[in-house]
């Protein structure tokens, strides 16, 4: 599932008017004429949305990408995740947009599951304050099989005290209450919603639309759950541009331009190179065909308060500073995520100090409590991270829509076209290091490796042997066992797949484990989990 906290229009107007965002009269000219003619010669906009961010463009002036993606995926109005009514077809599956991993098969999940029983096997086995966390559980799908599988271990099963579903969509969380819960009724409470598992009268299933809302108990063991989730969050894109020429002493045009007018001081140029941030604008009229996306990428003509900040916090964005047209892709909010994961697992770093502000969210932004130092005295819990995007390069030029199960534009029908980008997963890595002491990473690693060394192949046979068995005590025929086999072999294959066109190494797979020297060896020395190169630890 891949869903972000979503946001008011309001909110995405207020982001454009603070960026300040230079608009000289020519290209003001344009956006209002874009908007107007449009109208005069009744263009058809390709949905609600596109018209809505039209004119907000138009009255505030190009916004962020992040705020676009932001909209599209979670608008009031009518976001991909978000739909104004209920009859928008599920995005998932051969007759949606997309197919995830434990739509293909339930191996995937049974090992994510089983790598949680690994987990807590090497931490101990605690008896109590347990607690599962997803993020963007989508249907369901994979929360469902984890519980199954986790069924079979009854300690564990006895230990967990309930099972978090962090989910902006109304739609998916009825979806995912209807598979986890059956027909337990589905009531509000504090943070959100819960219900009662149909595999435990005494496992508490609990949505939050936001992370935040989900207490930080140092007390408790979390096992925490991404996939498919950071592609959504929403991405700020720079670009690197050299410096500028400095004008001729008595030129006319002896001035820069700033984000609050024009300057007469060349001597006060910047130096070097600087970061430029591409924001979304309206495509031009002239240009605007039948079919074709009605918003563009533009570069922004100065420095935003975003390029002047967030390509500065990291020597891996600085180091591209002077490379000519050198572009990456920064996501704060998965930042803050990595962060809140880290927390929950080993504590808050007492060297740094919490954010002045949360991530933004639409419940969020008004009522979400201040992230204060959560102090554990013993790190344990650990979570996992599966996604798309490079092992260890800032991604670029990754941003992409979806829409039946082909690539498109993501300016594409606003609203109703998946959108996501590349995870920058060392930045996820380094994120969760300096936010805690008591925490250390391993991956990524390819879904291949990862899947493999989980037993795929094994238990793949395991299915296969059962559906012989259960075809030739029921009598049915050569054709039903073969389609039941092919289906099973298939479906493994194709997550461990490292063809261009396979699962296996698109996808990267990263774990935070708590980084308990005492126990798990000598200082410095890592443990390695099961999955990335390690064994279970009885």
């Amino acid at each position: 599932m891949r869903s972000s906290v979503p946001r008011t229009f309001r909110q995405i107007t207020r982001n454009a008017t603070r960026l300040n965002v230079p608009r000289c009269r020519a290209s003001g000219a344009r956006w209002s004429s874009t908007a107007a003619a449009a109208e005069e010669e009744g263009h058809k906009w390709s949905t609600p949305l596109a018209k809505q961010l039209t004119e907000a463009i138009t009255t505030t002036g190009p916004i962020p990408v992040a705020s676009y993606m932001r909209q599209c995926l979670t608008s009031d109005l009518g976001g991909y995740y978000t739909p104004k009514t209920s009859s928008q077809n599920d995005q998932f599956g051969t007759k949606g947009d997309f197919v995830t991993s434990p739509e293909i098969s339930q191996i995937f999940g049974e090992l994510i599951g089983l790598w949680v029983v690994a987990e807590w096997i090497a931490q101990g086995r605690r008896g109590a304050g347990v607690y599962l966390m997803e993020m963007g559980p989508g249907r369901g799908t994979l929360m469902d099989d984890m519980l199954r599988t986790i069924r079979n271990f009854p300690p564990l099963a006895k230990a967990i005290e309930a099972v978090y579903l962090v989910e902006a969509s109304q739609n998916l969380r009825l979806a995912q209450h209807k598979l986890l819960c059956g027909e337990n009724p589905l009531t509000e409470n504090s943070i959100g919603h819960e219900s009662t598992s149909k595999y435990s009268p005494d496992l508490r299933i609990i949505w939050a639309e936001d992370v935040r809302f989900i207490p930080q108990d140092p007390t408790k063991t979390p096992f925490m759950i991404a996939h498919e989730f950071f592609d959504a969050l929403p991405i700020h894109v720079f670009q690197s541009v050299p410096p500028p020429q400095p004008p001729k002493e008595g030129d006319a045009a002896d001035t820069i331009e700033t984000p609050t007018g024009p300057i007469k001081n060349p001597r006060r140029l910047p130096q070097g190179h600087q970061w430029r941030e591409l924001v979304v604008s309206p495509t031009p009229l002239h240009r605007l065909n039948e079919g074709e996306p009605e918003f563009e990428l533009t570069m922004a003509k100065a420095a935003t308060p975003h390029s002047m900040y967030l390509p500065e916090t990291s020597s891996r964005y600085k180091a591209l500073k002077d490379v000519d047209g050198a572009t990456i892709e920064i996501s704060p909010e998965s930042l803050a995520y990595a962060r809140d994961f880290a927390i929950r697992l080993g504590g808050s770093n007492p060297e740094t100090s919490p954010p002045s502000q949360p991530a933004a969210g639409r419940k969020a932004v008004a009522s979400a409590p201040r992230e204060e130092a959560v102090m554990k005295d013993e790190p344990s819990g650990a979570a996992l991270i599966i996604d798309y995007g490079p092992a260890s390069n800032i991604p670029a030029n990754s941003l992409r829509g979806i829409k039946q199960h082909t690539r498109v534009s993501p300016f594409t029908s606003p609203g109703t076209t998946d959108v996501s980008a590349d995870v920058d997963f060392l930045a996820l890595a380094g994120s969760a290091i300096n936010s805690s002491p008591g925490v250390e990473v391993h991956g990524p690693v390819s879904q291949a490796l990862f899947l493999t060394a989980m037993g795929i192949e094994e238990r793949a046979a395991q299915l296969v042997k059962k559906a012989m068995v259960e075809k030739g005590r029921t009598g049915e025929g050569k054709e039903e066992l073969t389609e039941v086999v092919k289906r099973i072999e298939g479906g493994w294959q194709r997550l461990v797949d490292l063809s261009p066109q396979g699962m296996g190494g698109l996808y990267q797979v990263m774990a935070m484990l708590p980084f308990r020297p005492e126990q798990f060896g000598e200082e410095g020395k890592k443990r390695r989990p099961v999955g990335f190169g390690g064994d279970v630890r009885l």
